[in-house]
């Protein structure tokens, strides 16, 4: 069974809309783990838009399953990383003026960059993670990088799956092969939802872990965030 991982950067975008503290990111995110949830991603970016400072921090106190920090590997981020030592980090190559992680990493063209920051991480403890498309060279530069696992970037996948759904599944078929013979772990994220994610995880052999925020804040405007949660984990049964 895949982990879910619950992204509540849309609980602090709420919070952040009004200001003050409801609703309480980190009361939702330990109520998140209650209904079954094995971790919690955030990303904290530098304008703050939705995860602040202080919510990495707070966070890091109360998290009991795996805690995921996911962004732009610059100084801040790093820093932020060192200081809460979480169980992974996921690098994206979006920087602070992108809406949301929406492409992969050229690891081929940023190979050296990456090999460093795997490297650091390794020594600090904190699995690492690359967001990838599906393109081969760049599921090989991971590899070449040191990074343990690859987030693969589903966006397209959603963007196709309603036309056909095997056409949209394809390119990941093979990218995930290629991973696990190359011996990297596989996660994945962006847009998977109570629609798309059952066919999903059972074409994807060895996916290791899903990170889902936006759809899964939003199903739970409806129908609760337990019973959410609970429906997610269904799927990934």
């Amino acid at each position: 069974m895949a982990k879910l991982s619950v992204n509540v950067n849309k609980i602090a975008t709420i919070r952040n809309a009004r200001g003050g503290d409801v609703p309480n990111v980190v009361q939702v995110a330990k109520d998140c783990e209650r209904f079954g949830a094995e971790g919690i991603t955030i990303h904290p970016r530098p304008d703050e838009r939705h995860i602040t400072t202080k919510d990495v921090y707070d966070l890091d106190k109360v998290v009991t399953t795996e805690y995921n920090i996911e962004g732009y590997p610059d100084e801040r981020f790093m820093r932020l990383v060192e200081e809460t030592r979480p169980t992974q980090a996921t690098l994206v190559p979006d920087g602070p003026d992108v809406l949301t992680s929406n492409a992969g990493w050229d690891t081929v063209k940023y190979k050296d960059m990456l090999t460093e920051i795997c490297s650091q991480l390794a020594e600090w403890g904190v699995r690492s993670a690359i967001f990838v498309d599906t393109n081969p060279s760049n599921i090989n530069g991971a590899k070449e990088v040191g990074v343990d696992r690859i987030e693969l970037y589903t966006g397209p996948y959603a963007d196709h799956y309603e036309e056909d759904k095997d056409a949209a599944i394809k390119d990941y078929i093979s990218a995930a092969k290629l991973a696990h013979d190359l011996g990297l772990g596989i996660n994945a994220g962006h847009d998977l939802s109570l629609l798309n994610l059952a066919f999903f995880k059972q074409s994807i052999p060895n996916l290791a872990e899903v990170s889902i925020g936006h759809a899964l804040i939003a199903d739970a405007l409806y129908l609760g965030l337990e019973t959410t949660i609970k429906k997610y984990l269904e799927l990934l049964k």
